[in-house]
């Protein structure tokens, strides 16, 4: 898909900035809003393991920030440069913030975050 592949382009381009020095595991997101525009985000570890900030968390951070338009792609690499999936923190943050239909790509090629989280927990569950 070309948005995924323009997607990948941008999150090896900012790759280096992640700061992993406890697990040597970078990580860099990248995702197209519905405006065209695109929003990355790096993994910023942290001393005490639970402040670690993956790479999705500051892509969300910087989206809102931003005022972006609604989220449409995404992308996460590691060090290789393979598309890996959000974790479950992600995945939870992410459909808080996209909707469902959020294109991801992965190994297999793409799904959706409707498929990558079935049955999600959401404000409406509250």
């Amino acid at each position: 898909m070309e948005e995924h592949t323009q997607l990948h382009t941008a999150a090896s381009a900012v790759l280096q900035r992640a700061y992993a020095p406890y697990s040597n595991y970078p990580v860099a997101a990248a995702a197209l809003d519905a405006a065209g525009v695109i929003h990355t985000g790096v993994n910023v570890e942290n001393a005490s393991y639970g402040l670690t900030l993956c790479a999705e968390c500051s892509l969300i951070s910087s989206w809102r920030l931003n005022a972006g338009a609604e989220l449409s792609h995404l992308v996460c690499l590691n060090a290789a440069r393979e598309y890996i999936t959000p974790c479950g923190r992600c995945r939870q943050l992410l459909s808080e913030h996209a909707p469902m239909s959020l294109s991801i790509a992965t190994q297999h090629g793409p799904i959706t975050l409707g498929e990558l989280l079935p049955v999600a927990f959401g404000p409406e569950n509250l």
